[in-house]
């Protein structure tokens, strides 16, 4: 009798703990840019986003948050880790799949810790972090010299149910996303122009499935688009008046709608964060000069997109909604980065991150109530897809290149050579990153430098014990340093 009391009483006391914790949303379009939603952008955007407009107005907007990277995996890595993917070996460029994961095993990741504390977790969608691919049979690792895309009934031994998700249903990045993925097996091939409807409704579905649970659910969710292939459904086609891309991009957006529908009929909404926001910015494979000819600016007044180190290439939209806690129609102009997911919601369920782990993550969950951010972090620092380096403390901030450091021209071969080896702009008072201080100031050079150098050193970004990189010698100066004078 007594045991059967003690089991109902632990029974009661989880599933109040657990209806204490919310649920949390995590939607991240690929290579979306900060302009593309048209409440970000009134003036020059002209891609209609009903739905991501809604979310705005019924929560914050983040007008400073920033990508870790200007490119697809090395974001995706941030994101799930709380540190910066140039920590590993990945210095540059992203990963290409049949290859060990990015994320070694034995590092939390935000899905393994929210998973100890109680929720269910899912990624539905892209998760270009690697993973290897093996024969079912034989168990003998497929390479990506012998196959285009790995076979249908492959096996994946280090794919995102060894990363700490229970679930997963999507595909690995852009060139295999034919290639369908349920938890560790290649389950189907199906045409690219599938995946996005795929995902949109496999992410209903999991809402649905939630209803009848106690438990508070993670669900991560990053999507393939409007990254390339630009391929929307025939009923989106003609929509946005601009193009294969606009049409794309609210495509992508409908996702929010649906996703709300889906919490609104489980009756979820009022007790789930939705976070949305992008890896980087948009990519030129959206045809940016023409759209700009339509009058659409796909990074609004920001210098620069995918790839590059201007803030065009990293400052993305980031808008987060929770009824009742975050108040509606606000904005931060707080300085964020993608790797703060980590601290956040450890923040948020008053539990300590897992020792070496989440280095580089600070927690943004006193803006959500209208106060500042607590950080032991000095600056954020940015990284082009090339591995050049900038780091932005305040409205300073410093870029080790001589252009773009990306794909925008200039970039560095076409730097001329009178260029000075870096860059320093006040945000501030030059968002578009038009007056280069470099020369000017050599005072705020010397010390953006310095702690870009510590952050580096250390190993982390943020207060803690002393960290290791991946690698011992990370090049700082990709383009040449700084002649001693």
């Amino acid at each position: 009798m007594y045991k059967k009391l003690y089991a109902l009483l632990t029974l009661f006391s989880l599933s109040t703990l657990w209806a204490e914790k919310p649920n949390i949303v995590y939607i991240i379009c690929d290579d979306l840019g900060y302009g593309d939603i048209q409440c970000l952008n009134p003036k020059k955007g002209k891609i209609l986003t009903p739905h991501v407009d809604k979310l705005a107005a019924e929560g914050m907007i983040f007008t400073d948050a920033h990508s870790g990277s200007s490119v697809c995996t090395p974001t995706r890595y941030g994101v799930l880790t709380g540190r910066y993917s140039w920590r590993t070996s990945l210095q540059s460029g992203v990963v290409q799949g049949f290859a060990p994961c990015l994320i070694v095993k034995d590092r939390p990741t935000v899905a393994s810790f929210l998973k100890k504390n109680g929720y269910h977790t899912a990624i539905i969608g892209k998760w270009h972090l690697n993973f290897k691919y093996l024969d079912p049979k034989s168990t003998k690792e497929y390479s990506r010299t012998e196959f285009k895309s790995p076979p249908v009934g492959a096996k994946i031994p280090d794919g995102p149910i060894h990363r700490g998700f229970d679930y997963f249903h999507g595909f690995h990045h852009a060139r295999n996303m034919e290639a369908v993925i349920e938890n560790d097996e290649v389950i189907a091939h199906d045409p690219v122009i599938n995946m996005l409807p795929r995902l949109t409704r496999k992410s209903v579905e999991y809402i649905e499935s939630r209803k009848a649970s106690k438990k508070p659910f993670f669900l991560y969710v990053p999507l393939g688009s409007p990254h390339t292939p630009i391929v929307p459904t025939p009923e989106w086609e003609g929509k946005s008046g601009l193009g294969m891309y606009g049409d794309f991009v609210m495509q992508t957006e409908n996702v929010v709608g649906e996703i709300q529908s889906a919490l609104k009929r489980i009756n979820a909404g009022e007790n789930t964060i939705i976070i949305f926001t992008s890896d980087n910015g948009c990519s030129k494979a959206a045809g940016i000069k023409e759209l700009a000819k339509k009058g659409h600016i796909v990074s609004a007044n920001l210098r620069g997109s995918k790839a590059d180190l201007w803030d065009g290439g990293h400052r993305i939209p980031f808008i987060v909604k929770w009824p009742g806690k975050v108040k509606a129609g606000t904005e931060s102009n707080q300085l964020i980065c993608l790797t703060d997911l980590f601290a956040t919601v450890s923040n948020l369920l008053g539990e300590k991150i897992p020792q070496n782990s989440g280095e580089d993550s600070v927690s943004f969950l006193p803006a959500l109530y209208g106060k500042k951010i607590v950080s032991t972090r000095k600056g954020v620092i940015h990284h082009s897809i090339s591995g050049h380096f900038a780091y932005r403390q305040g409205p300073w901030k410093l870029l080790l290149a001589k252009a773009s450091g990306g794909w925008t021209s200039p970039n560095e071969r076409q730097a001329p050579a009178s260029s000075a080896p870096g860059q320093l702009y006040n945000m501030s008072t030059d968002l578009g990153e038009k007056k280069n201080l470099y020369k000017e100031k050599p005072e705020m050079v010397a010390s953006l430098l310095a702690l870009l150098e510590k952050d580096i050193k250390r190993g982390r970004s943020t207060k803690g014990p002393k960290s290791k990189n991946d690698l011992n010698d990370i090049k700082i100066w990709k383009s040449g340093a700084p002649k001693k004078k």
